[in-house]
C-alpha cells in the first residue's frame, strides 16, 4: 500500500455525515437485522429492493429500480459522478445462528455479508442526502445497489450494460471481513481478490463390468485422473506467479462397487491472481482435459464459465479511502490486507473505471473469527455504521476533488 499523506483537518461536511449516520445507526442496524432475517437469492431480491427504494428516495435520491431487481440512485446536478455499490443477494446456505433475527427462509441466509453492506449504503445515502439538503455535498453521487453479486458473472454485468458507469470517474465499496476486527479496515493497492471461474465436466462412456474393463472405457479411472491431473498441469502452462487453483466440489461417478458407470462429471472452480491467466485459462483448460481423458476413450464436455476478474485497486482510489478511513476512525483504522483467491464481480467495474474495495471488519475484538459463506456467520453491527461513515466520506471528498 503507498504511503498515506495526512489527512486534512476534520472537515465540516466530514463532521456533519458522522452525524448523521450517528443519528440513524439504531435505525440502519434494524434494517440489518431485517435483511437478515429475510434473505433473497441472486436475481429475486425484490423485497430487499422495495425497502431500500422507499428509504434511499425519501433521503432525497432520484432512484430508478432495476428491471429485474436491484436500483440506482442519484443525488446531485452536474460534474463526473462518484459511486458507490453494494450487494443484495443472500447465499443458499441454512442460517445457524440462533438470533432473533436469524433468517426466516429456509436453507437461505446471508452468509457473505450483504445485509451489512445494504445497510451501510443506506446510511451512506442518508447522511449524504442531508448534506445535499445543506448545500453541503458538491458532485453527483451514484448509489449502486446491485443484484447477484453471488451468481457468476455477477449481476455487475447487468448493471453496466444498463449504463450504471455512465460518467463515473470513479466508484467505492466494502466488503465484510470477519477474520478483521470491527473498526478496523483492510486496504490493498493493487489486486485484493482473485479471479474466479466455474468448471463442469460431464464424462460419457460405453461402461461395463470391473472385470473387464479392457473391453470398456473406463470412465472413473479417467475421471479421476482429470481431477489430479488438470490442476497440475495447469501449474506448468500457466505463469506460476499466477497462483492457479483448481479444487473440486463434486466429483460423481457410478452406484456400484463392480459395474465401470457410462456416465460421471466432477465440477469445481478455477481461480488464479493474474488477470493475464486468467484470459488464457479459458482456452487451455478443455484442451487440457480433452488430452487427459484421450488415452481411455472416454468423451468429456467442458462447461467452462466465465466468473469474475481480479479487483484490482488503483493507488489515488486506495488513497482517498485510507483518508476516509482515518476520518472516520483515526490513523490506526486502515490496516494492511492481502490479496485472497476469492472472486468478487466488483472487479468487472473496475475493469471500465478507477476505483477499490475495502475490507470491512465485522469481528468482535476478542471475539471468535467466522468465516464467510458459513451459515454461523455472525458480525459486530457496529460495522453499520461505520461502513456507512467510510463511504459517505469517501464519496463527498471525491465528489468534490472530481469537478
Amino acid at each position: 500500500m503507498p504511503e498515506v499523506e495526512p489527512p486534512p483537518p476534520p472537515t465540516i461536511v466530514g463532521a456533519f455525515l458522522d452525524a448523521a449516520v450517528d443519528e440513524h445507526e439504531g435505525e440502519l442496524i434494524a434494517l440489518r437485522r431485517d435483511l437478515h432475517a429475510h434473505p433473497e437469492l441472486s436475481w429475486r431480491e425484490i423485497r430487499t429492493t422495495a425497502l431500500v427504494a422507499a428509504r434511499v428516495e425519501r433521503a432525497g435520491w432520484r432512484v430508478t429500480e432495476l428491471p429485474r431487481a436491484g436500483l440506482v440512485a442519484e443525488i446531485g446536478d452536474e460534474g463526473p459522478v462518484v459511486a458507490l455499490r453494494a450487494d443484495l443477494d443472500a447465499l443458499p446456505v441454512p442460517d445457524l445462528t440462533d438470533d432473533p433475527w436469524a433468517s426466516s427462509v429456509d436453507g437461505v441466509t446471508h452468509a457473505c455479508g450483504h445485509d451489512v453492506h445494504t445497510a451501510s449504503l443506506v446510511g451512506a445515502a442518508i447522511a449524504l442526502g442531508k448534506a445535499h439538503e445543506r448545500a453541503l455535498l458538491r458532485g453527483r453521487v451514484r448509489l449502486l445497489f446491485q443484484p447477484a453479486e453471488e451468481v457468476m458473472p455477477g449481476g455487475a454485468l447487468s448493471l453496466i450494460e444498463g449504463g450504471a458507469l455512465t460518467g463515473v470517474d470513479r466508484i467505492f465499496g466494502l466488503h465484510c471481513d470477519p477474520s478483521l476486527d470491527v473498526g478496523r479496515v483492510g486496504l490493498r493497492e493493487g489486486p485484493i481478490t482473485g479471479a474466479a471461474d466455474h468448471l463442469e465436466v460431464p464424462l460419457s462412456g460405453s461402461g461395463g463390468h470391473t472385470s473387464r474393463p479392457h473391453l470398456t472405457e473406463d470412465l472413473t479411472y479417467a475421471l479421476a485422473k482429470v481431477v489430479t491431473e488438470l490442476p497440475a498441469i495447469l501449474s506448468r502452462r500457466l505463469d506460476p506467479r499466477a497462483g492457479v487453483s483448481v479444487v473440486w466440489g463434486i466429483v460423481q461417478s457410478g452406484s456400484a462397487h463392480n459395474v465401470i458407470p457410462a456416465t460421471g462429471r466432477i465440477g469445481g472452480t478455477v481461480r488464479m491472481l493474474d488477470a493475464v491467466a486468467w484470459s488464457e485459462a479459458e482456452k487451455l483448460v478443455p484442451v487440457l482435459v480433452e488430452q487427459i481423458v484421450a488415452p481411455y476413450g472416454v468423451h468429456a464436455q467442458v462447461d467452462y464459465q466465465r466468473g469474475v476478474p481480479p479487483v484490482v485497486n488503483d493507488v489515488e482510489s486506495i488513497v482517498a479511502l485510507a483518508h476516509a478511513v482515518e476520518e472516520v476512525l483515526g490513523v490506526a483504522g486502515h490496516v494492511p490486507t492481502q490479496q485472497s483467491l476469492g472472486g468478487e464481480d466488483f472487479g468487472w467495474y473496475l475493469d471500465r473505471v478507477a476505483g477499490a474495495m475495502g475490507r470491512l471488519g465485522t469481528r468482535t475484538p476478542g471475539g471468535p473469527t467466522y468465516d464467510l459463506h458459513q451459515g454461523n456467520l455472525r458480525v459486530d453491527e457496529r460495522a453499520v455504521a461505520i461502513g456507512a461513515k467510510v463511504l459517505a466520506h469517501v464519496a463527498a471528498a471525491a465528489s468534490a476533488s472530481t469537478r
